[in-house]
């Protein structure tokens, strides 16, 4: 699953809340290091939704807590500041970056290199 959002993650925290089967969420957050998308709240909704993993093409926070939350995370860098909470942003939409396409439904594979979306 994706979400698209711009410095806002009302949609993160949303999407983090429903069933994740197992699967990876991708968070285009346009590369910002303004602020954090991801904190330890929203990442242990996420593993007691069952999400897998994360990616985020922007900042997390709160790093000590996210490494002991037993969910694979992996993002651009930290922040300490908060985003906005406007809920503005897209889910479930095509996001690229860092090379590589994002589709919801894709295979993802990642380890401690780097990340791999592998054909359907």
């Amino acid at each position: 699953m994706t979400v698209r959002c711009d410095e806002d993650n009302v949609l993160v925290r949303q999407q983090a809340s429903e069933p994740g089967e197992g699967h990876v969420l991708v968070i285009d957050g346009g590369g910002s290091m303004r602020c954090a998308l991801l904190g330890d709240s929203i990442a242990a909704l996420a593993r007691d939704s069952g999400w897998a993993g994360i990616v985020v093409n922007g900042c997390v926070r709160d790093t000590l807590a996210l490494d002991e939350l037993g969910l694979g995370v992996k993002a651009l860098g930290s922040n300490p500041r908060p985003s906005r909470k406007a809920g503005a942003g897209e889910i479930g939409v095509p996001v690229s970056f860092g090379g590589i396409s994002f589709t919801p439904g894709a295979r993802l594979v990642a380890d401690a290199d780097g990340v791999v979306v592998l054909p359907g």
